[in-house]
């Protein structure tokens, strides 16, 4: 189920990263990028979940670690939007994908050259305020005083740690001016497609089964009809 493929890091060289797949040499076969940042966390038992049903549906699907995230020793304040997106690319040609499944800020890296879906799409802009100012408030709890604003200015400049994850000033300004639109290769699946409150806004890491059964069944309906 665990394995390693050879990814491309920023230096330009090729590494290996860990993969998650189920791979049995069939027709259909899926790029699942899971969302980035603290969402990672966040849906990672769900991940693994919906990769278990589609394969007992008779699909094969990876879920590669990308350049700095999971497993990855690669450093993340070195990561770019382009640098993953080439990864989720080279990922796409590697394991013979013929779709993908790309979840909130994953979905900024879907490969335009696979049909599939996108679950939930967080906006660039949103999900960078958001994370300034949780850091923000953490710091008021804390007793020390920072500004989202300020920090912004700082992170342009050298980068900034967020949520735990060092975020670089590459990264920040892609961040910041990525404008991102679904794909017209690119279904989007809305949380009131699979129903329930959305895991990214519990507080604890959580696993929901019915919301993994509504999401593969939308996937599998798709894949069986193309």
């Amino acid at each position: 189920m665990y394995a390693t493929w050879p990814c491309p890091q920023p230096d330009g060289r090729s590494g290996e990263e860990m993969v998650l797949g189920f791979d049995k040499a069939r027709k259909l076969r899926l790029l699942v990028i899971p969302p980035l940042f603290e969402e990672a966390n966040k849906f990672r038992h769900q991940v693994t979940e919906i990769m278990r049903r589609l394969d007992e549906a008779g699909v094969d699907c990876f879920c590669p670690d990308l350049p700095g995230c999971n497993e990855s020793l690669a450093p993340f304040a070195a990561q770019t939007l382009a640098g993953w997106r080439a990864a989720a690319t080279r990922a796409s040609a590697h394991f013979s994908a013929t779709h993908v499944l790309a979840l909130r800020a994953g979905c900024w890296l879907a490969p335009e050259s696979l049909p599939g879906w996108l679950y939930a799409p967080a906006k660039p802009a949103t999900v960078l305020r958001t994370m300034l100012r949780a850091r923000a408030l953490a710091a008021r709890e804390a007793g020390r005083e920072e500004n989202a604003n300020d920090l912004l200015a700082q992170a342009r400049t050298e980068g900034i740690e967020l949520a735990g994850w060092s975020l670089g000033a590459a990264l920040v300004a892609e961040l910041e001016r990525e404008e991102f639109a679904p794909s017209a290769r690119h279904a989007v699946i809305d949380q009131a497609d699979v129903g329930g409150q959305p895991l990214w806004l519990r507080a604890e890491n959580a696993y929901d089964s019915k919301q993994a059964d509504a999401l593969v069944a939308i996937l599998a309906r798709g894949m069986t009809q193309a």
